[in-house]
């Protein structure tokens, strides 16, 4: 063979996703006829599932929202990704990786279901949204609003601006338990003036999981010339939804996160009429008017990251997304249900389905988070995060499609006798 063709093949074979051969690729087929909801309740497909997962025995893991574990065969591909780049060096630097690149940006928009040319690759929510806010261009007396609920990077560089241009930011605060999708409405629009050029709103609050009513905010906004950037880190596979539908101006989501991608991947949505209105964070060539790429000259990066993307949507598509949010949404309703009417017990997170999937937040009256957290690892090997904020104390749950109920019943007789 000659080795041209022989190069070829290594970059053919790496790109196919090596899926196949996984224990969700010998079982998906068993279920194909089976409603989401109630194979949601099936323990014995999950436990499979779990399979494909390479988990620390030392305790259980409920504190996924940070970062996903990446199942065994996404693994496996970035390691031949990073044999492969590293073979061929230069020469696919030069030749390939544009393309490359663009064919993952291509499969990454059909997830969102948005036109490939309004989404760019990022390495995370906080460039993506980061980019948007320091981008724009401010002027003395803008204003800004955003909810003290918001990821500290996003509101951080709310205040840079506010400080370097004179930007007036509005913060809000959003209840855990909203009576109705008006009430969260009515707290933005009651803030907006004539001088309020951007809101940044929440898909998927990260500390307690409550999803807002987003399309409604942004007719709201945009009925009173307001753009709406929202920070959808913890949504993008997580819970389906059609990114045209929600009508926004800009979103950011991590890919390392749901997706479970490896870290170092993220993604930003752009509407075509706000490509072109956006100062890029590195200088980039001219280019044609609406080409989202004049926000995306980041330099040399681990490009194997990027190519592990598809590899990523090719086993989320196998599982199905619609079976993972069902799934997810079953293991939050699971344990909440068993503890929220009871006392010292505080769940953060509302309990209209709806309104959350798989994250929700626990507090115990009288119990810092973080000794709750310490305490949840040190006596039961339950691993998690404390959340102190100003409106939600306690730990955040983030369990994954490799939890089991066995496990979410040691939590809850975990949460049972703290409470006590």
């Amino acid at each position: 063979m000659k080795k041209r063709e022989f190069l070829k093949n290594i970059s053919l074979a790496v790109l196919a996703a090596p899926i196949y051969g996984s224990t969700l690729a010998s079982c998906v087929e068993e279920v194909a006829k089976i409603p989401v909801d109630k194979l949601a309740k099936n323990e014995d497909f999950w436990l499979r599932i779990r399979q494909d997962y390479k988990l620390k025995p030392d305790y259980i893991n409920l504190e996924s929202g940070y970062y996903n574990i990446i199942p065994t065969p996404t693994l496996n591909a970035l390691h031949k990704h990073i044999d492969m780049i590293n073979y061929e060096g230069s020469y696919y630097m030069r030749t390939k990786r544009v393309d490359d690149k663009k064919r993952m940006s291509e499969k990454l928009a059909k997830v969102i279901k948005s036109p490939a040319k309004n989404i760019i690759i990022t390495r995370n929510t906080t460039e993506s949204l980061d980019m948007v806010i320091k981008g724009m261009d401010w002027k003395v007396g803008d204003e800004a609003i955003f909810a003290v609920q918001d990821y500290g990077a996003m509101r951080m560089m709310f205040e840079q601006v506010a400080a370097r241009f004179g930007v007036v930011n509005k913060i809000v605060s959003v209840p855990n338990h909203p009576r109705s999708d008006k009430e969260i409405v009515d707290l933005y629009a009651n803030v907006i003036t004539s001088k309020t050029k951007l809101l940044m709103v929440c898909h998927m609050i990260n500390t307690t999981g409550h999803i807002l009513p987003i399309k409604k905010i942004c007719k709201m906004a945009h009925s009173k010339g307001v753009k709406v950037m929202v920070d959808g880190a913890h949504c993008v596979g997580h819970f389906e939804f059609d990114i045209k539908e929600l009508e926004c101006d800009f979103y950011g989501s991590s890919l390392h996160k749901w997706l479970a991608v490896p870290l170092g991947t993220g993604l930003l949505y752009i509407t075509d009429e706000h490509i072109d209105t956006l100062w890029p964070v590195f200088a980039e060539h001219d280019r044609k008017p609406g080409d989202i790429a004049r926000l995306n000259h980041t330099g040399t990066n681990p490009v194997y990251h990027d190519l592990s993307i598809e590899n990523a949507i090719d086993y989320y598509n196998m599982l199905g997304g619609a079976r993972k949010e069902a799934r997810l949404r079953y293991l939050q309703e699971y344990w909440t249900k068993q503890v929220r009417e009871l006392p010292k017990i505080n769940i953060n997170t509302p309990k209209e389905s709806h309104r959350a999937c798989g994250i929700a937040n626990v507090g115990i009256e009288g119990v810092h988070p973080k000794e709750m957290a310490k305490k949840l690892m040190d006596h039961y090997k339950i691993y998690t995060v404390g959340i102190n904020g100003t409106s939600v104390k306690g730990c955040r749950i983030t369990p994954n499609v490799f939890t089991t109920t066995d496990e979410l019943d040691i939590f809850v007789k975990a949460l049972q006798e703290m409470a006590a």
